[in-house]
């Protein structure tokens, strides 16, 4: 089972369904390395969110909220599971799950104008939903100008160099796990 890496939340047990591929304790540490500063203080999406790992990352390391997007009911009701396990007053922040389809629950909160500094994505490797999901980031218009995104995909699904206003800046290999990390930049 994953556990918190650091922050207020370090050496709690994540808990997950079968059948999901959570991002490995390596990938995740590095993930958040690269954050770094950007965390504390953040309004983060997870999309994609599976057992929650990335998210409930992000609160134990400082973040003010965190929505977790997730369609699948047993992760969704994992992810309830472990923040229920979150002792009140042990993180700053808070965290929503929204139960649905993924790319449905973009469009809403596009709707509701909602913006997120941190918008953390692991779709499945299989397929076209890398490229799916960030058209619907990029047509819901959720990242502002200096938010910064991060889709984890597999190497043989290489992501867009850009996508509306979403432009790739840079990427880390670990193993056949990328993170490919977007800005958005004005288009011309």
């Amino acid at each position: 089972m994953p556990r918190i890496a650091a922050g207020a939340l370090k050496g709690l047990t994540i808990r997950a369904p079968r059948r999901i591929r959570p991002t490995g304790d390596k990938v995740r540490q590095a993930l958040f390395n690269i954050l770094g500063p950007r965390v504390p203080g953040a309004r983060v999406l997870d999309g994609f969110a599976g057992s929650g790992a990335l998210g409930i990352e992000a609160l134990s390391r400082g973040a003010a909220r965190v929505v977790f997007l997730e369609g699948q009911p047993a992760c969704a009701a994992a992810i309830r599971d472990t923040l229920s396990r979150i002792r009140p007053g042990t993180v700053a922040g808070h965290g929503e799950v929204m139960r649905g389809n993924v790319l449905r629950s973009l469009q809403t909160l596009g709707r509701r104008r909602e913006r997120f500094d941190l918008i953390l994505l692991d779709p499945p490797y299989e397929g076209a939903w890398g490229r799916k999901t960030l058209n619907a980031v990029a047509e819901c218009a959720i990242l502002p100008p200096a938010g910064f995104l991060c889709l984890e995909h597999a190497r043989a699904n290489q992501p867009p160099s850009q996508i509306g206003p979403l432009t790739l800046t840079r990427q880390h290999w670990y193993g056949d796990t990328g993170l490919s990390f977007y800005e958005v930049k004005p288009q011309r």
